[in-house]
């Protein structure tokens, strides 16, 4: 089927109180993976493309949007493409060309009135190309090279230091200000983390939720455990992104798959069982955030 606007996906999604799940893919074999693990499922999906996954495959947007267009385009569940965390204004206007429907211009690194600045030119591009957009505000933090306030010299803010998370009126603002479509907001999660410990602060999330009028996005989901992913949903996210979860998945099947067969050299017999547990953990997340919804 064509790919899905992620707009639409996520519009529904916080009409229905529910939240859809959106994987971040560096391999072909997560794009397969994710929408394997979608179908599965029976849930729709997003595949979203990082800006240090582009880094990582050596700046070159086009070889995995292609790849995930087509994949998507024959999968059994509706599929929507997404550029993820975008600094550079050049990559982000390579987005419509591409394949991808939404991008998420990341200048949280900022203070606040620059990030404001620079969101809103990004929001007014890309609405004139019918992309969808999502920002954010607040310190998520975890990202490599982000330090606290936007400085990479100086560590980056806990998430649960004073001035690290989202302030709804703040947030109200910088929405109606900038015109974006979604809000990342930060509420106690960390990106990259690869222990389940994330303590989200639910109250926080309901005065959010009460202030804005667009769907929330959780970033930094792997490190929050099921049950408050499933609190984050009804709590109102409506997108919920995922990322390290999958590489903590396949990494260490395919550790368990070499230390069991040293003399293995044929990568398609790791990479398959990596993917595989990649499929399993798609299915896993999308079940823990339907648990919100009956």
């Amino acid at each position: 089927m064509p790919l899905a606007p992620t707009g639409e996906l996520v519009t529904r999604a916080a009409a229905a109180h529910s939240a859809v799940a959106a994987f971040n893919v560096i391999t072909l074999e997560h794009v397969e993976a994710v929408i394997a693990g979608a179908e599965a499922a029976g849930a729709p999906v997003v595949l979203q493309v990082s800006e240090n996954a582009v880094k990582f495959r050596y700046g070159r947007l086009l070889p995995l949007a292609r790849a995930a267009v087509a994949a998507a385009e024959r999968a059994a569940v509706p599929v929507a493409l997404h550029l993820d965390h975008v600094q550079s204004d050049d990559l982000l206007r390579q987005a419509p060309g591409a394949g991808f429907g939404s991008v998420m211009y990341d200048a949280a690194r900022l203070p606040y009135a620059e990030n404001l600045t620079a969101t809103r030119a990004a929001a007014d591009w890309a609405h004139s190309q019918g992309l969808w957009i999502e920002a954010e505000l607040g310190e998520v933090g975890g990202k490599a090279g982000q330090g606290g306030r936007g400085n990479a010299a100086q560590p980056p803010l806990d998430a649960h230091a004073p001035g690290a998370r989202t302030d709804p009126d703040e947030a109200r603002a910088f929405v109606a200000d900038t015109g974006v479509d979604a809000l990342a907001v930060a509420v106690g999660s960390v990106h990259a983390m690869t222990t389940r410990t994330a303590a989200l602060d639910h109250d926080l999330l309901e005065r959010l939720s009460a202030a804005l009028p667009v769907p929330l996005v959780l970033h930094g989901s792997s490190g929050v455990p099921d049950d408050g992913l499933a609190a984050a949903v009804a709590g109102g996210m409506a997108k919920v992104n995922v990322g390290t979860a999958l590489n903590v998945a396949m990494t260490a099947a395919i550790r368990d798959f070499l230390a069991d067969h040293p003399e293995a050299v044929d990568s398609r017999k790791y990479l398959a069982v990596g993917r595989e547990a990649m499929v399993r953990e798609v299915t896993r997340i999308i079940h823990v955030l339907a648990r919100s919804h009956p």
